[in-house]
């Protein structure tokens, strides 16, 4: 692989089997970055976890993608490299900053890395970044391994600066969740003095419509550049076949047709060589762009006036595979390559202990029609609790509840809530709690304060009281914040206790004003967390009724009809043993 001249010759440089995640970290390391706000968002989250580790990058964990963005183009401001991430979905919060800084460019480098979910693994939606890149005008690399990470990292930083302009580092699940070696470097750290320049950085209408000249007049600069650049490469094979392909679609097809073909790999999907793409279509006989979801390489192409195959071949849903690429192609996939067996589902789960179970059994009992969030918490939708009625996008419940109540009143406002993290919450649900209060909705939003960011793999966030590190921090009192809102009616209810739960959540839902139920139990999953002896089962009590299964959780089961608890699994919360109408739980150890 072609690699840009990051490293000096003196510098030492070894060897490391490296996460993509952390090669960009590594990247971010070694390009001298001394500043990097992201929000936690699978698959992006291990760039900033691995970030933190070295002591010279300062890091955070910001309230949201917008915020850390503006903060790392505050530190750009400021003159030292700087840094954000987060998820495909995560970049729609921050595409207000984003394309006006387009617009004002940077002074020291700026790069925003964000992670696509082809496949939708962990994700409400599978779009493609790239048409973000597009929009905003700014250049956006795709690496394709480990080592191409933390290079293109390193290039980007030198971009952003020779160009003006903030970079789009774009990953995606298997590039960033995979393992590669990489060569690691030296840290250098350029610096830059912040210079006062209001016709530059400050964008009004009159100075905006005069840096609009610039941003076009850059993105040709861009194109000439991506003609040579050292990121897109050819590699001459076979000619009957020539595929353009970029990111992780270039290690299948290359693991599947070998040197057999020529392959255009482009590592700078935006802006796209024209020269370079021309060159490569003339010299083989057939010319095919294998890229995941959107056809933007092929729509390209097409428009070029070249004869060009791709979306009427390969989907536009989902990930792609060595075997869909080699059938999509008329090629045969290797001995050993397919499965035989169709492998069972393993649908997600609460687990043990999680203290949302007993909320969301709560809401499903009381018959509620439940606007749901992001958060492990969108597990309430799952059978057998199946109580969660929408999932939109990160906030949305309070914004959604409060518009379904306002068009049906008494009709729905004694039996619908918001349901939210506190995470969640504090990225975006405090613009819409203000939106109940200021606007009157008779709503109960319920915020499940489970002490931790717990999706993502359990994030401190502003109501933990630590910050990245695990120091203390400042910690939002989210009581006082919701009656400083505007809310009188706040409420505070343990979810393992499932008799107060139902209390307090008949009485707010007839209560005739706006209240917030905060639901609180730390994560059963932190380490700090000190849990029960696990209950057990009296078999001499127990009936077989399945009361106790009503609550899916994972560590309990029938066996011939009696319920079983699996003691590996059950943390001793007890929810289960206050459904049980004969008492048979904490009784004797099954045998």
């Amino acid at each position: 692989m072609r690699r840009a001249p990051h490293i000096r010759k003196e510098e030492t440089v070894t060897k490391e089997l490296m996460l993509g995640n952390k090669a960009v970290a590594r990247g971010l390391y070694e390009a001298g970055v001394c500043f990097v706000s992201s929000y936690p968002g699978t698959p992006s989250t291990e760039i900033t976890e691995e970030a933190v580790k070295y002591d010279e990058i300062y890091c955070e964990w910001a309230p949201n993608e917008k915020v850390a963005m503006e903060c790392a183009f505050g530190a750009s401001l400021g003159g030292k490299r700087a840094f954000c991430a987060q998820k495909h979905v995560g970049l729609n919060v921050a595409a207000d900053p984003l394309y006006t800084m387009s617009y004002t460019g940077v002074n020291a480098g700026m790069v925003i890395g964000v992670a696509d979910d082809a496949g939708m693994h962990s994700s409400q939606n599978e779009q493609d970044s790239r048409r973000h890149a597009i929009a905003a005008k700014v250049p956006m690399l795709e690496p394709s391994d480990s080592a191409e990470a933390l290079a293109f990292t390193k290039l980007a930083f030198e971009l952003s600066e020779q160009f003006d302009t903030p970079v789009l580092l774009k990953m995606c699940t298997r590039v960033a969740h995979s393992q590669s070696v990489v060569e690691t470097g030296e840290r250098t750290v350029p610096v830059k003095e912040y210079q006062k320049d209001i016709a530059k950085y400050v964008m009004m209408p009159g100075n905006a419509r005069k840096r609009h000249p610039f941003v076009e007049e850059r993105t040709k600069k861009l194109r000439e550049y991506a003609e040579t650049a050292p990121v897109n490469r050819v590699e001459m094979g076979g000619t009957k076949l020539g595929v353009i392909t970029a990111s992780t679609s270039y290690q299948y097809v290359r693991e599947v047709f070998g040197d057999e073909i020529s392959i255009l790999k482009l590592g700078m999907t935006n802006p796209l060589p024209e020269r370079l793409i021309r060159d490569f279509a003339a010299k083989v006989d057939r010319l095919v762009v294998v890229e995941e979801l959107d056809p933007i390489i092929e729509e390209y192409v097409r428009a070029l006036g070249i004869p060009v195959e791709g979306s009427e071949l390969l989907p536009r849903i989902g990930e792609f595979s060595q075997n869909l690429i080699a059938k999509a192609l008329g090629k045969a996939p290797a001995a050993g390559k397919t499965l035989s067996d169709a492998i069972p589902p393993r649908p997600p789960v609460m687990c043990a202990g999680c203290p949302h179970r007993g909320m969301f059994y709560t809401l499903k009992k009381n018959g509620c029609t439940v606007m749901g969030d992001i958060g492990c918490y969108t597990l309430g939708a799952v059978a057998p609790l199946a109580s969660m009625d929408v999932t939109l996008c990160m906030g949305a419940s309070i914004g959604a509840l409060h518009g379904f109540n306002k068009v049906n009143g008494e009709k729905s406002e004694g039996k619908t809530v918001a349901v939210i993290g506190d995470s969640t919450f504090m990225h975006s649900g405090m613009t819409g709690l203000a939106n109940v209060a200021y606007n009157g909705s008779n709503s109960t939003v319920i915020i499940v304060d489970n002490s931790i960011t717990g999706m993502t793999g359990h994030q401190q966030n502003p109501t933990t009281g630590y910050n990245i590190k695990g120091d203390p921090a400042a910690k939002i009192d989210l009581e006082a914040l919701c009656r400083a809102i505007g809310f009188d009616r706040v409420r505070v209810v343990d979810p393992y206790d499932l008799a107060a739960c139902d209390k307090v959540l008949k009485e707010e839902l007839a209560a005739a004003e706006p209240s917030v139920i905060i639901s609180r139990r730390p994560c059963a999953l932190l380490k700090t967390v000190k849990h029960n002896p696990p209950l057990a089962v009296d078999k001499d009590k127990c009936i077989g009724c399945g009361a106790c299964m009503r609550i899916g959780c994972p560590a309990i089961s029938l066996r011939d009809k009696k319920a079983v608890v699996d003691a590996t699994l059950c943390v001793g919360c007890g929810v289960c043993a206050q459904l049980c109408p004969k008492d048979a739980f904490g009784g004797k150890k099954e045998g």
